[in-house]
């Protein structure tokens, strides 16, 4: 659509759209007023009867990218005023931000940035051709034809665009295609994170804004909000707006549409806090009936849902006999596979990167460089291209003919919310190796000892992620179903229900009215209708062993009571306690009275850059230097560690990709940091006291029946479980 202000519209059609835009706003707001009630009430209850959660085996880090930075590095960027590409200094902070100074010196000396990019929303485009269709298939009479002159013209072979149906587009260029790859998997990071906007610790005004969002549409007709749920509450008013206001834009406009949602955003902001502004202040008398009437309240509650229950159960049950029970097993099928395989790679991955580490610790001499080593495993959840190979897993994800049997306008939804669960418990994972790690070295053990220890924690936390993940999976598949189903079965039941449900309304007390509500009421009859399919569908592939999945009925009988006393710590700075060396290291540190721009310019950065910063834009771009070969596969690491444990002589003494020194070249940086080999006097392995002729097992352990508490007849043992959290008190989901 663009960025530049709409000169294409009189004064009469801009005022018409400003007040159409303040009317949805307004009849949006009365829904918001009408769940807060609904949604205060929820959430106080839930406190009360104490319902939640089991436990989780792993802990999770409060904290996750403290001053951090994603990733940096210099980019050129179109800039559409004057119709010439500038070099930029793009910055990723731990918001997810896409952040553009004018240079690195701008951004060190604190210069306002020339952007902040809020990436919700976007897709990412590596040609202009991609571009041009997109372009073409949004805007009403315009086609894309091959041989037809470009937009705008790329000075290198490595573009990437951010393309939003309702918002600005940027227009980027890269050197290489190693520098184009590595910003696409942060960008990608970026829009995932971004999308995923409104915070799940919100327990009241989080779901009374998203349940407003569903119940808005629905009285339009409009079942699923899909994509709509992308970004913070701003942007997603946004989206709402244009979805009414889009259509008749267009038609208005045609193919010469210019718009922004600025306007509607500031309109948005003003309107919202004044109503937030007003339930604030009555939240306390709120909270004072619900306290008092609690009791009443639920019983009231449950006497109206009886009543729709009986009215709606008939019909409901036939629908979803008819509709939906056939097609549960084909859609959980559909969503196991792909989700499974990401969560396997994520233990992967993470056996991955500590067995590196361990043989560093072996051949550059233990705790010396194990600050640096952690530092880097530290922040793995958060390095878009290491995680890549896990993401990806979920792009195969299809529902073909059940997408359009169940109206799902994209799969994307899904994918991304595995694909968050994958993040988070990847940083659970490390985090709680972190922080028994960091325990046995409070007992100051030797280099060989160490090893050992490394070994057993990381043995002690793949059990502990098999039991977590697959609680995880779980969750994440009986949410998917239910936003799938739900608003199918909603839109089914609507042309013989709905129409009968004021009748229902007598039924509420006047005092009560704020905090139940009819719709709403329906609605969980629904859910409950299809539920219990749903709950049966996960608990066969579960006693199954489909894509190794644990049984609800399995309890972790070895888990760790005092475990979770640990995380309430000081969080660990690896750097400050054991680095000896590194990149930081010959630095002094940093003193409190620091500038702020010396803190910038030291501030510590997940990713690395690839890109000479000082490069200038040449007519061509050359081919990139091939990186240093490294071992990438599992199995490449687990023959490494064959050969170190069998070994008769002296190991080489050279680091592996997690330990690499910090002599990294501005335009050669292998995306898991490989360096050249230092000489240093031989190292014996510590496990070198294995017999000679034994076997060693160097699979990531596989939780046992004994470990878990799981009695089965099959006694080899159990494939690695990766995925999924299982919350027994309910789910939480977004239709």
């Amino acid at each position: 659509m663009g960025d530049v202000l709409s000169t294409h519209l009189d004064d009469a059609r801009r005022q018409h759209i400003a007040e159409k835009t303040g009317k949805i706003l307004a009849e949006f707001l009365r829904f918001y007023e009408d769940q807060y009630g609904v949604a205060l009430f929820n959430s106080m209850r839930h406190e009360i009867e104490g319902t939640g959660a089991p436990q989780t085996q792993l802990l999770w880090r409060k904290v996750p990218l403290d001053e951090r930075i994603v990733f940096s590095g210099n980019l050129f960027q179109y800039q559409e005023d004057n119709k010439k590409w500038r070099n930029r200094f793009g910055l990723v902070p731990h918001n997810y931000g896409l952040v553009l100074y004018e240079n690195r010196a701008a951004y060190e000396r604190q210069v306002p940035p020339r952007a902040i990019i809020n990436s919700a929303g976007y897709k990412i485009l590596t040609s202009l051709d991609q571009y041009l269709e997109l372009v073409g298939n949004s805007l009403p009479g315009t086609t894309s034809k091959s041989g037809t002159a470009p937009i705008l013209k790329c000075p290198t072979q490595f573009p990437l665009i951010l393309w939003h149906p309702s918002a600005r587009h940027y227009y980027f260029c890269m050197m290489t295609e190693a520098e184009q790859d590595k910003w696409q998997a942060v960008l990608q990071d970026c829009i995932r994170h971004c999308n995923n906007g409104i915070p799940e610790d919100s327990k009241v005004e989080g779901p009374a804004f998203t349940d407003a969002i569903r119940m808005y549409r629905q009285s339009k007709e409009l079942y699923g909000t899909w994509e709509m749920l992308c970004g913070n509450e701003v942007q997603i008013l946004t989206n709402l707006v244009m979805e009414e206001l889009g259509p008749e834009l267009k038609a208005e406009l045609a193919p010469r549409l210019k718009g922004k949602p600025q306007e509607r955003q500031r309109q948005w902001i003003q309107i919202s806090d004044a109503v937030l502004s007003k339930l604030q202040l009555a939240r306390p008398a709120m909270e004072a009936v619900i306290r008092t009437d609690m009791d009443q309240i639920i019983t009231s509650k449950e006497h109206l849902a009886s009543k729709i229950r009986g009215f709606i159960l008939p019909k409901a049950e036939v629908c979803v006999r008819n509709h939906v029970q056939p097609y549960i097993p084909s859609i959980l099928e559909a969503l196991m596979v792909p989700t499974s395989q990401g969560f396997t790679e994520v233990r992967d991955v993470f056996f991955k990167e500590v067995t590196d580490m361990n043989l560093n610790v072996i051949n550059e001499g233990g705790i010396d460089k194990l600050g640096e080593y952690m530092e880097k495993l530290s922040q793995l959840a958060y390095h878009p291209l290491k995680m890549q190979s896990c993401y990806e897993k979920m792009e195969p994800l299809r529902l073909d003919g059940l997408q359009q049997r169940f109206d799902v306008s994209s799969t994307s939804v899904f994918k991304q919310r595995a694909q968050i669960h994958m993040r988070e418990q990847m940083d659970n994972a490390v985090y709680t190796f972190e922080t028994l790690l960091h325990q046995e070295l409070g007992k100051g053990p030797s280099k060989e000892e160490l090893c050992k220890s490394i070994q057993r924690i990381l043995e002690r936390v793949l059990k502990k992620y098999d039991y977590d993940s697959s609680t995880v999976r779980k969750r994440f598949f009986r949410e998917a179903l239910l936003q799938i189903t739900i608003p199918f079965l909603l839109k089914k039941l609507a042309p013989t229900c709905k129409s009968e449900l004021p009748r229902f309304q007598e039924l509420i007390f006047e005092d009560f009215a704020r905090f139940i509500l009819v719709e709403n009421t329906y609605e969980e009859v629904v859910l409950q209708t299809v539920m219990k399919d749903i709950l049966q569908a996960v608990k066969e592939a579960a006693v199954q062993r489909k894509h190794n999945l644990y049984r609800d009925s399995m309890v972790m009988h070895n888990s760790d009571p005092n475990l979770h006393l640990l995380a309430e710590g000081a969080p660990i700075d690896w750097g400050e306690e054991y680095s000896g060396s590194g990149e930081d290291s010959g630095s002094p540190s940093i003193p409190e009275a620091a500038t702020l721009s010396e803190k910038r310019r030291r501030a510590k950065q997940v990713v690395s850059v690839v890109q000479d910063e000082e490069a200038g834009l040449p007519f061509e771009a050359g081919p990139e230097p091939p990186s240093p070969a490294s071992p990438d596969s599992v199995t490449e690491l687990r023959g490494l560690l064959a050969r170190d444990l069998q070994a008769e002589s002296p190991l080489p003494a050279g680091p592996l990709p997690n330990g690499a020194p910090a002599q990294e070249s501005p335009q050669l940086e292998s995306l898991q940091s490989v360096a050249a080999p230092e000489a240093s006097s031989p190292l014996a392995s510590p496990l070198q006291q294995i017999p000679p002729g034994k076997a060693v097992d160097l699979e990531p352990p596989k939780p046992s029946d004994q470990e878990t508490g799981e009695q089965v007849s099959n006694p080899g043992g159990r494939p690695p479980i990766h995925t999924t959290t299982e919350d027994s008190a309910g789910v939480q989901t977004e239709f």
